[in-house]
């Protein structure tokens, strides 16, 4: 008979400045899944509950597993929508004889009554199974790592690679240390090592830069005895929160002396390196210029809006870039995600190559990236938003922008949608009738992510700050709750 494995995902970035809460159809909006639905969807994909499968079939494990819901970055989650997810884990949690829990959480939920999402999750949790059951917890490395998750869970481990191209060997990695634990070979535990700022210096990217390196130094501590997992955390930002910013996590025997030191130095070098920021963040006239004068060749020109990005809990309806790629009279050019649920609705009725005038984006929060942008143009497609992503990090997986609209106006072909999405897989434009690679300039929504898919066809990649909610001008924004004094915040 094989061990008995519960397993659940809840997952979701809140970012507490947003002003709308993110409720239950938020979550149905991406996905909200009982277990049989969710394995036949995800089981075969770039996923955590991939990677779990992986490693059950291998060793025989008896897996159930019970929801699998996430929602589009946002605000916080209500407590409606929190109780409905957690219900299918307590409940089973309950019934059932189990020799293991493996969870899929971000590690940045902030909910209407807990700051500390997943730190909740797991103290419901530990009241039913009790304190001693081996727990594996998957993480997004933009997790904002709390004392009450390292202390109710022997197993943490996030994903290594920013863009997350990993997740599914992320999830065969905590699911082999749940095995080993489960087994007795292991006895493992989690210590935490933080410094007092809201995120590393480059939001955890690991492409380039001093993440490189420090990945490097943390694979080189697992081949030592005693050693499982080390996990860097770039930490979540937008959370106005007390236990916010980047941290190390080192998984290993509870008996081993080293594992702090091993934390402890990795934390150190992220704050050592504060100041070592990778991205020059230009204004959107700046960008907007770079745009105007880019030399038509073999590949495009991608602009990035950073601070509006929706993977991050952004409005994604800031519409300040596109005023100044059309200022700058800027041609031969994709911008997307623009969201905007009024707009697209409206432009669902009536045929293509309509020309249509309407006001778009801005409707949110005029203060972050600028109001409402009156616009005419040619309607070249209108319908549900439906994506199957073939990128690196999507691949095969189902996504939905909602009802849906391109606009064509002065030469920029504008996706305009109704569900929150960041821009990180080429389908995302090309499903729609926009084939990114073939334009001069591509504007986009996203901060990192949209690397994976979008750096091969780039002929030059140029980020900016548009104002918008996710700014890396931390003064811009109301922090009240978050630890003083903090960087960059304070550099004292």
């Amino acid at each position: 008979m094989g061990l008995n494995v519960l397993s659940a995902e809840i997952s979701h970035e809140t970012n507490t400045f947003n002003i709308r809460p993110t409720d239950v159809q938020a979550f149905r909006d991406r996905y909200l899944l009982d277990g049989p639905a969710a394995i036949g969807a995800k089981g075969a994909r770039n996923t955590e509950l991939a990677g779990l499968l992986d490693v059950g079939r291998e060793h025989g494990w008896d897996i159930t597993h019970v929801i699998s819901a996430a929602a589009g970055p946002g605000g916080r989650v209500t407590n409606a929508a929190f109780e409905t997810l957690l219900t299918p884990l307590i409940r089973a949690a309950s019934v059932g004889e189990w020799d293991g829990v493996f969870l899929m959480l971000h590690g940045a939920m902030v909910t209407e009554d807990h700051d500390d999402g997943e730190g909740e999750i797991l103290r419901r949790l530990r009241a039913v199974v009790g304190p001693d059951l081996p727990v594996a917890v998957t993480l997004d490395p933009h997790a904002n790592v709390t004392r009450a998750m390292c202390a109710r869970a022997q197993i943490l481990v996030s994903f290594t690679t920013y863009p997350h191209v990993d997740v599914r060997a992320t999830g065969r990695r905590a699911a082999e240390l749940l095995d080993r634990t489960m087994t007795g070979d292991i006895h493992p535990h989690t210590i935490r090592a933080h410094r007092p700022m809201l995120e590393e210096a480059n939001g955890g990217r690991t492409d380039i830069g001093p993440m490189v390196q420090r990945h490097a130094m943390a694979r080189a501590f697992e081949a030592q005895k005693g050693v499982y997992a080390i996990s860097i955390n770039g930490g979540f930002p937008c959370a106005d929160i007390q236990e916010v910013g980047p941290t190390v996590l080192v998984t290993g025997e509870a008996a081993n002396p080293a594992l702090a030191p091993m934390a402890d130095e990795l934390a150190e070098d992220i704050w050592a390196r504060r100041h070592d920021a990778l991205n020059d963040y230009l204004s959107v006239e700046a960008a907007a210029a770079v745009a105007r004068d880019w030399q038509r060749g073999a590949s495009p020109l991608i602009i990035a809006d950073y601070a509006d990005n929706p993977g991050s809990g952004a409005y994604g309806d800031a519409p300040a870039l596109l005023a100044a790629l059309l200022e700058a009279r800027v041609g031969d050019a994709c911008f997307g995600p623009l969201i905007d649920a009024e707009a697209a609705a409206q432009l669902q009725d009536g045929d293509i190559g309509d020309e249509r005038t309407l006001a778009i984006g801005g409707k949110t929060a005029p203060e972050f990236g600028g109001g409402p942008l009156d616009v005419t143009g040619t309607l070249m497609w209108h319908g549900e938003g439906r994506v199957v992503g073939d990128g690196p990090i999507l691949g095969g997986q189902e996504r939905s922008f909602g009802k849906t609209a391109v606009l064509r106006v002065a030469g920029i072909d504008i996706l305009i949608v109704s569900i929150p999405h960041q821009m990180l897989d080429l389908q995302q434009f090309r499903a729609f009738g926009i084939d990114p690679s073939g334009r001069s300039v591509v504007a986009l929504k996203s901060m990192q992510h949209f690397r994976a898919a979008f750096a091969p066809i780039a002929g030059r990649i140029i980020v900016c700050d548009s104002g918008a909610l996710c700014t890396t001008r931390y003064g811009l924004l109301p922090y009240e709750n978050v630890p003083r004094p903090i960087f960059p915040l304070d550099d004292a």
